[in-house]
């Protein structure tokens, strides 16, 4: 079953195969009726019935400390949140773009809608771009996020996308200038998110600059089976002695690494420290095992699989710094 419930898309078909096709600068009012982004989150207090014993309806109460937040089109509800939660509505998503697409030389390349509207999505190239080693090319882009049953705060971040494989790696150098959260007790100002972004354009020149310092490490190896065995050993948790390792893992990872992985043979890849990282990104984004391809890539954008890019592009730095 595909969680993507709607999008559309500009360029490339998506990982998924699923969506509307786009001609490239459609207006935003087209990207929010293609994508399945053309509602608006509607809220009401809870309510609940009291005494209902048999057919006799018992009489109804209030409890305004709840609201449920529904769909203007369909009535699906979409969750039970506290009356002080804030939220940002489909529209907001896409018109965050505006300016950036329309004066910023930014594109808007795919939006969505995921889990029946409980989290929203919109990711455009920036236009800056790197070329390994003259054929490994990696675009930069701006995903926003936003989720209305308290899974995801509403998150700006940079990301990179390696055109030969679509791998996806967060942008965040240490200082995380790269990544803006804003929790839903808060309300989301688009310009202020900006403005904190507007410090992070410069990380893609610190990113670029790390990515040809990793394509130009070459490695052993045993220090890549070393690399992937501290990336994929898991910490101890409670009631489990040992650091688990995933051995099945550490396998797909090293054959991947070795040449079976999209573009690991290009020179930037091959026996080099970019090649361990992006053997980590395509083993999470396209690899790893899920329930489906939606929640593989929920993950990979959001939760343990962005976390174990992370701490793989952690470990690659070290090396090289």
């Amino acid at each position: 079953m595909h969680l993507v419930q709607s999008m559309a898309y500009v360029n490339e078909t998506p990982w998924h195969g699923l969506g509307n096709q786009l001609a490239a600068n459609q207006p935003l009012e087209v990207w929010a009726q293609q994508a399945g982004m053309n509602w608006r989150i509607e809220e009401t207090e809870v309510r609940f019935v009291s005494g209902s014993a048999g057919s006799s309806l018992g009489s109804i109460h209030a409890f305004p400390e709840q609201k449920v937040l529904y769909r203007s089109d369909t009535k699906a509800p979409l969750s039970v949140v506290s009356s002080r939660y804030q939220v940002v509505q489909p529209q907001s998503i896409l018109e965050f773009y505006r300016d950036l697409t329309e004066v910023g030389g930014y594109e808007l390349e795919t939006a969505g809608v995921l889990k029946d509207g409980k989290k929203l999505w919109a990711l455009a190239r920036t236009g800056q771009s790197v070329s390994l080693k003259g054929k490994d090319t990696v675009n930069g882009y701006l995903l926003l996020a936003t989720a209305c049953d308290g899974t995801l705060a509403t998150t700006a971040q940079f990301t990179s996308v390696r055109v030969v494989c679509n791998n996806t790696l967060q942008i965040a150098l240490g200082d995380s200038a790269g990544c803006v959260k804003v929790p839903h007790r808060s309300q989301f100002d688009a310009q202020a998110v900006k403005r904190q972004l507007g410090i992070a354009i410069s990380s893609w020149d610190g990113f670029m600059a790390r990515t040809k310092a990793l394509a130009e490490c070459r490695v052993n190896d045993n220090a890549a089976e070393a690399f992937f065995r501290r990336v994929l050993t898991y910490p101890v948790s409670s009631g489990q002695p040992m650091p688990a390792t995933n051995d099945s893992a550490i396998k797909a990872v090293q054959s991947l690494y070795a040449g079976k992985g999209m573009g690991a043979t290009l020179a930037s890849a091959s026996g080099t420290a970019w090649g361990m990282v992006n053997a980590i990104t395509e083993f999470v984004d396209h690899h790893r095992r899920a329930r489906s391809n939606d929640n593989r890539r929920d993950s990979a954008w959001f939760s343990t699989g962005a976390a174990l890019k992370q701490k793989a592009w952690d470990e690659a730095v070290r090396l090289v710094a």
